[in-house]
Order: C-alpha cells, then sequence, then structure tokens
C-alpha cells in the first residue's frame, strides 16, 4: 500500500498517524474535556448508529477506563482505537478504531468510526479512513480490513465506497445499535486493492 502515500508520522511511534490535513494517535488523559464536550454535543447526531450509551459513558472515571482498556488491547494486538485531530490547529474531529484484529491466516482487521456533528460532511473522516488504511496494511502489516455499514446510513455508505471499499454482504441483524438489531452492509478493503483516488475538497 505505499502508493498511499500515508501511515506512520514518525517511525518511533507506532500510535501516531498522519493523513491529509489530519492525524490520529490514540486518546490520552488530556483528552477527556474535549472528547466528552464533543460527544455530548453531537449525541443526537451519533446515537442513532451506535451501541446504546452508558448511563455514565462521559463521565471522567469512564473514560480513564476506556483508556485502561485501550491500553490492555493495543498491548495484546486487539484493538488500535484512535482520535482524529485537524492538523493546522489541533482540533478534536472524531474517532477510527482498527479493532479485532484476527492474525494467523486471516490477518484481518475490522473498522469503525465516528465523526462530531459539527465536523462532519467536510472531508475529513475521508482523509482519516485513507490514513488508517495505509496504516492497517503497512504498520499493522494487515491483509484485509472489513467495515459495517446500517442501510440507511447513506453517508457512512458512501465515504466506504468513495474509499475503495467493495460490497461484499448483507448481514441479518449483525450488530445492536441504538438498542435494536440491525442489518448491515458488509464492506471489505484487501492490501491488493487499488488505491482509492485522493479526496477531494469538500469531500
Amino acid at each position: 500500500m505505499a502508493l498511499f502515500g500515508l501511515g506512520s508520522a514518525r517511525e518511533d511511534d507506532a500510535g501516531f498517524v498522519r493523513g491529509e490535513g489530519v492525524y490520529l494517535r490514540p486518546a490520552e488523559m488530556r483528552d477527556f474535556e474535549a472528547w466528552a464536550a464533543l460527544r455530548e454535543r453531537s449525541r443526537a447526531f451519533l446515537t442513532p448508529w451506535e451501541p446504546t450509551w452508558a448511563p455514565d459513558e462521559l463521565t471522567r472515571p469512564a473514560f480513564r477506563r476506556r483508556l485502561r482498556r485501550q491500553a490492555e488491547e493495543i498491548e495484546r494486538d486487539e484493538t488500535y482505537p484512535f482520535l482524529i485531530f485537524r492538523s493546522d490547529d489541533r482540533t478534536l474531529l472524531g474517532g477510527l478504531t482498527i479493532g479485532q484484529v484476527r492474525r494467523g491466516v486471516a490477518q484481518t482487521a475490522a473498522i469503525g468510526y465516528w465523526m462530531g456533528r459539527e465536523h462532519a460532511g467536510k472531508g475529513h473522516m475521508s482523509r482519516a479512513l485513507r490514513a488508517a488504511l495505509a496504516h492497517g496494511f503497512g504498520r499493522l502489516r494487515l491483509h484485509r480490513m472489513e467495515a459495517a455499514c446500517v442501510p440507511e446510513n447513506l453517508a457512512s455508505l458512501r465515504l466506504l465506497e468513495r474509499c475503495g471499499f467493495q460490497r461484499e454482504g448483507y448481514a441479518r441483524a449483525y450488530l445492536r445499535i441504538d438498542g435494536v438489531w440491525r442489518d448491515h452492509l458488509l464492506f471489505a478493503f484487501l492490501d491488493s486493492d487499488p488505491p482509492p483516488p485522493p479526496p477531494g475538497m469538500g469531500r
């Protein structure tokens, strides 16, 4: 995937990923206030597409537990959670996770993502997703990266297609979203697939 021209920005820091106009890194405790504020402002925008939020979802203790779990999952090579920041002013935009890593004969992971309401539709997630693909196929040495999308989430569906993911199937009652088992469209991107074209302005 060298054709992407993206990936880890610093070879001595496996947790930092640079994209075009954005960068990704694991959450730190100093991110709590910005993260909680962005999630709260985006609650109505995000909850139709996410698992049901816990009652203490946006509290500092819950965020601290999240960080502990994050460190354990990275250490076990299971999940790589990132926050997404705008490069020019370090504004927090959203999050992206490379998770459910399966090694052995599979070398596969699943991608999930969210974008703050005020930052959606501006091309940030396209850039972040391209950077995550390069990181997954490069530093993480994956062969296949999967994503699932509720059919009604047209913005997410178009994002995946625009970034080169191929639609592979339809899974009934695949994930429990906002308290309901929802059907999902299944997508995948292989390390042998051609890279997507560079993101256009405003996409």
